[in-house]
């Protein structure tokens, strides 16, 4: 489908670019969100009417959004999650959960559609997550996702919690060793042996 585009779309086009698109994009998201118009030449002569209009109000809501972008810009919100001990969370992190995690913060700007969540977040760690908050102004946040608060802080300051973790088990493993021990034969089991021939002496 042609449609006329009415704001700005990444890998699609500028305002009042002219594009073809799938029908299914077109109908399901572009035309009743109304980002575009059909592309007729009664649309065109309206756009061409309507077009310092509608330049003048995307130029008004984009610098409200780089307004807005100076308190949301380099935000980090904290998420407590519980996981596996390979730091895997039990379920993922979802839009919602980061636009309930800015609302908590102050910022009640940001709507889910804003959120860029390029993959799902199902493990511990630090994600930075774009924020588009108009066609042209995009900010990054970054989502901390711990298991406890004292974690959170470790990750904010750039421990590597999980690492940390392995290398604790790891040095709290020791094994007994005995240089003149045959084969196979247990440390502890030779200790033995060796006090019942001394007494016997």
């Amino acid at each position: 489908m042609e449609i006329i585009l009415l704001e700005r779309i990444e890998k699609l086009g500028a305002i009042g670019d002219i594009v073809t698109v799938k029908d299914g994009y077109a109908r399901n998201f572009l035309l009743p969100n109304k980002k575009a118009l059909r592309s007729n030449n009664a649309n065109k002569k309206v756009f061409e009417a309507n077009r310092a209009k509608i330049e003048a109000d995307n130029a008004a809501r984009r610098s409200d959004a780089e307004a807005a972008a100076k308190g949301v810009d380099g935000k980090q919100v904290v998420l407590i999650r519980q996981s596996s001990n390979a730091g895997a969370l039990y379920g993922s992190v979802s839009v919602r959960d980061i636009i309930e995690a800015l609302d908590a913060e102050g910022i009640k700007i940001v709507t889910k559609a804003m959120i860029v969540l390029e993959r799902p977040i199902k493990t511990l760690g630090l994600f930075d997550v774009k924020v588009a908050l108009h066609p042209e102004v995009a900010v990054t946040i970054q989502v901390n996702v711990a298991r406890s608060p004292e974690e959170a802080e470790l990750q904010k300051d750039g421990v590597d919690v999980m690492a940390s973790l392995f290398e604790k088990d790891e040095s709290g493993f020791t094994e007994d060793y005995d240089p003149n021990a045959e084969p196979g034969e247990i440390a502890s089991a030779r200790a033995d042996e060796e006090e019942g021939s001394e007494e016997e002496a």
